[in-house]
């Protein structure tokens, strides 16, 4: 059994390297020859801020980039001699970020002003070729920042591409077989039960015509062939669905319960929590338990009242669906549905769970845990 990995949180890293920065950019300060002036308190201070602005690059790497620039031209200004190291790491986070232009036009700014700072102060007073050799380093330093910025930007976005170009390939392939059982059930299963089932509804017609007693057994089959109609319509419609409608989600649920309502059910909707940050995959999942349940509660349950509450949560979504049929704790059915095995195989592929049972006051309940994947 291999060994556990731990990842790093990405606000833990970014903070060790602004501390990291902002204690090199303090060490070299210090060891340059100051006289502990307030101009030289200002540099420390400058050295400090520009080093643990780094922290908040993930989050607003613009804001920080116009910072470490600023603090790099002011503690050269103030007589520092030392490199705009926290300004580079701006700059690679900046261009890893998309934000090209912007930074461009800040380091062409940098640039420009670090020599004017350096000179004011009295540093770099050896001649024009250094000046000229510590500009074309520094221009070099903010090249490669920025080159490193922006492959690394451009393989993440081949790595999303990649990935959304298998589930793409993935969703096509299984609609393509979900198509395919459709048509396969349509064109063999359905037409042998509408002969079972028009024979039987002759079969009965013909008795009652007569003045005949119909058998028990026949109009067992005669229900029996109307509700298997029923039940294979609606798979075919639920295998034709994600195919032939948009991508239904969590804001569809409304809709649901407005229709459930439509038929005469007394259907309550609560929704709580943050529902924008829900993945897309969970969403859907939502929607089709929710809709089976709904479904279930009209055809099977003979209830007047049903309570759907949904709770989003940062880690997790739990869906409850309530009603108050004829369900008690001591009849449960034999065997499970074709719905409720579907439910189940929908929650449990995303790691979730799903239960549904008698409640004991009466009716039954539905209740579906579905984690929620983050990415750092």
């Amino acid at each position: 059994m291999g060994k556990r990995r731990f990842a790093v949180p990405a606000a833990v890293r970014d903070w060790a390297v602004a501390v990291g920065v902002a204690a090199a950019l303090l060490v070299t300060g210090v060891s340059g020859q100051h006289s502990g002036t307030g101009r030289d308190l200002l540099g420390y201070a400058l050295l400090t801020v520009g080093g643990l602005a780094l922290a908040a690059g993930r989050r607003a790497p613009v804001a920080v980039l116009v910072v470490t620039g600023l603090c790099a031209v002011g503690y050269q200004a103030a007589g520092f001699d030392v490199a705009a190291v926290a300004y580079l790491f701006a700059v690679y986070a900046a261009m890893r970020a998309g934000h090209r232009a912007v930074t461009v036009a800040a380091s062409v700014a940098v640039l420009a002003a670090l020599p004017l700072a350096a000179l004011a102060s009295g540093l770099h007073d050896t001649g024009e070729a250094f000046t000229q050799a510590r500009g074309a380093l520094e221009i070099a330093w903010l090249i490669a920042a920025g080159a490193a910025g922006e492959a690394l930007r451009q393989a993440e976005q081949r790595a999303d591409e990649a990935e959304r170009t298998r589930e793409e390939t993935a969703r096509r392939r299984a609609d393509e077989e979900r198509l395919r059982i459709a048509r396969e059930l349509h064109d063999s299963l359905t037409h042998q039960i509408s002969i079972v089932k028009v024979q039987a509804e002759v079969a009965v017609h013909v008795a009652r015509k007569r003045g005949e007693q119909v058998p028990e057994a026949l109009l067992a089959i005669q229900q029996a062939g109307r509700e298997a109609t029923r039940e294979l319509r609606a798979t075919l419609e639920a295998l034709r669905d994600d195919d032939t409608s948009p991508p239904r989600g969590l804001d569809d649920v409304t809709e649901l319960v407005e229709q459930a309502r439509g038929i005469g059910l007394d259907a309550q909707l609560a929704i709580e929590g943050g529902r924008h940050d829900i993945p897309a995959t969970v969403g859907r999942t939502v929607f089709r338990v929710v809709q089976e349940s709904l479904t279930n509660i009209a055809r099977h349950a003979d209830a007047g009242t049903a309570s759907v509450r949904i709770d989003c949560s940062p880690d997790s979504v739990t869906v409850r669906i309530d009603d108050d049929g004829k369900a008690t704790p001591g009849t449960a059915p034999v065997s499970p549905g074709v719905g409720l095995l579907g439910m189940r195989e929908r929650v449990t592929a995303l790691g979730g769970r799903l239960s549904a049972a008698p409640r004991s006051e009466g009716g039954f309940t539905v209740l579906a845990e579905l984690p929620v994947e983050r990415t750092s």
